[in-house]
């Protein structure tokens, strides 16, 4: 029904000219609901605006055809036939979208009037069934647009597109500046009339629980690209760009329990890239990825994705992991069969009760301990001889224990700086600049007494911050963090973990956090595994694992409630 290919908009009525949307190109079938998600000036609302032939012919260039029909060459005259009447558009719920001094019943009977040549009692007439339709008292015919809520200023917007019946209906965020019962009621009006009308629709929001419950495809737009495209339960439960990745992870409606950071950066000025308009906020960012723009590219069945690196980076993978201990006569299957993957730039979350094989897994990963069975996989490499770890750029582990990780007679200073020593990385001095780098990006003192403290000397939240820095003076692109809280206090837990997650939003590493504390798990990460008695029975996104039940402990004390990779 709607085709849009190569669809360029730019404002060239200002100097210098802004470019809004530049090459998109999508499909719409009869019927069908496609979401656009994206940040504010991402070119979304230019991109509707377009479809319905409000922008002036001087500003679009491409090609959109509906039904056939070529809208960019159309007459202004004929097009004027089909808006309305063919293609309605909801626009963003502000008073400015209602003229003040007109009442309601004129304004939503004006398209019926010049459109569908309706006399004056037909119109009114219509116009009570249109509001009825959207849960208005038809008595508001006479009322002003000043007078309504803003739940019910949204149902008269959507009453008044609705009023020549179009096949194609451009909703533009329908739930903004609303309360969550008048988010709720918006999405459920939405959802009912376009199966009992059967238009198509394009729904444009940030609210992606709208998106979810009101798209069946998805398109994620990016300073007026198109940088991801899929069906919408795929993309919000596995992105594949980073930017769709950081849209999703920075919903507090999908992470009710999260601390958000958003992503980190701002988009670029309109024309400032020639490479990927994302590098400068990526966390995979290469060289090439600043000299050549990427172009949409297919990365599975009806997935696109534009990005040098195909999409988001596999940095571990751990396959059939298997590891078995033998006290005595007695076996012991601390791993059977496990297998996950971190990619890069994620916070993933293990969680699972003390004994069900979590240190253990942990302990393989980093090569600490050798697994019976299965492979260990760093940046698509086999893990062998402590590549990995004992190098720059490659994957470190902080222990529970920082204690037995570090010895209580080297200073601070010294032991911070030790895994470049090891590494033989640059001289003496530069290691030693790296090493208060890392301790001040943890909110630790580098004054001359603190750096020549002996470690023994410190609390355990000093500890275990010392621990963290020379996990990350060696920039890995991995942390495996291993209980790290277990041993602190509330209030310090809180204190590591925002320190924690601050340089991993800084630098973009990927970050292994295992906890048996469901609670902080929920706080950190993008997805989860839940390991029990050695064998993984849940996985996924955070939102979906940790949204099924609000028992914090159901996870690992009723097995039975799981199918390993389902949820019931």
């Amino acid at each position: 029904m709607l085709d849009v290919e190569n669809l360029s908009i730019v404002y060239d009525r200002v100097r210098p000219p802004v470019p809004a949307v530049t090459g998109v190109t999508f499909h719409l079938s009869a019927g069908d609901r496609m979401g656009l998600i994206g940040e504010s000036g991402c070119g979304k609302t230019s991109l509707g605006l377009s479809i319905m032939g409000l922008l002036g012919d001087a500003a679009v260039s491409g090609s959109i055809r509906f039904q056939g029909h070529e809208l960019t060459s159309m007459k202004a005259s004929r097009r004027r036939l089909l808006q309305w009447r063919e293609i309605a558009m909801v626009f963003q719920n502000r008073l400015e979208a209602f003229n003040p001094v007109i009442p309601l019943g004129e304004q939503l009977s004006e398209p019926l009037r010049t459109h569908l040549r309706l006399s004056a009692r037909a119109a009114r007439e219509r116009v009570a069934e249109l509001l009825t339709l959207t849960g208005l008292d038809p008595d508001w015919q006479t009322g002003y647009a000043h007078q309504l809520s803003g739940g019910m200023r949204q149902r008269a917007l959507i009453a008044m597109a609705l009023a020549c019946k179009p096949t194609l209906l451009i909703v533009d965020e329908p739930t903004t500046s609303l309360d969550p019962e008048s988010r709720e009621a918006i999405v459920q009006l939405l959802d009912s009339l376009q199966q009992q009308m059967g238009f198509a629709m394009i729904l444009i929001s940030h609210n992606l629980p709208a998106i979810r419950r009101l798209s069946r495809q998805l398109f994620t737009l990016y300073a007026g690209r198109m940088v991801e495209t899929g069906m919408t339960a795929d993309v919000l439960r596995n992105p594949q760009h980073p930017y769709t990745r950081g849209l999703i992870n920075a919903s507090a409606d999908f992470f009710p329990y999260k601390d958000l950071w958003g992503i980190a950066g701002a988009p670029p000025r309109p024309g400032e890239t020639g490479g990927c308009p994302f590098q400068p906020r990526c966390c995979q960012s290469s060289e090439a990825c600043a000299q050549k723009r990427p172009e949409l590219v297919h990365v599975g069945v009806q997935r696109q994705v534009a990005c040098h690196k195909g999409g988001i980076q596999t940095v571990l993978q751990a396959m059939d992991l298997r590891k078995t201990y033998r006290l005595g006569s007695k076996r012991i299957d601390a791993l059977q069969g496990v297998s996950l993957t971190v990619r890069r730039g994620e916070v993933v979350a293990l969680v699972g009760a003390s004994g069900s094989g979590k240190s253990t897994l942990a302990h393989i990963l980093v090569q600490v301990l050798a697994p019976d069975g299965g492979e260990v996989r760093f940046l698509g490499q086999p893990v062998s001889d402590h590549a990995a770890t004992a190098r720059m750029g490659g994957m470190q582990m902080v222990f529970q224990d920082p204690g037995e990780a570090i010895s209580h007679r080297l200073t601070v200073i010294d032991a911070v700086r030790e895994p470049l020593d090891i590494m033989g990385w640059e001289d003496r001095r530069t290691r030693d600049e790296k090493a208060v780098a890392a301790l001040s990006a943890m909110q630790l003192s580098t004054t001359p007494d603190f750096l020549h403290r002996t470690c023994h000397a410190l609390s355990g939240g000093q500890r275990q911050r010392v621990a963290i820095a020379r996990a990350l003076v060696s920039d890995p692109q991995l942390l495996v963090a291993d209980e790290i809280t277990a041993m602190l206090d509330p209030s310090t837990q809180a204190v590591i973990l925002r320190e924690l997650k601050g340089r991993q939003n800084e630098r973009g590493f990927s970050l292994l956090f295992i906890s048996h504390d469901i609670a902080l798990g929920r706080k950190i990460a993008d997805r989860v595994y839940v390991l029990n008695q050695g064998r993984l029975v849940d996985q996924g996104a955070a939102f979906e694992v940790f949204g099924q039940s609000n028992d914090e402990n159901r996870v690992w004390r009723e097995p039975s409630a799981f199918q390993a990779g389902k949820r019931s």
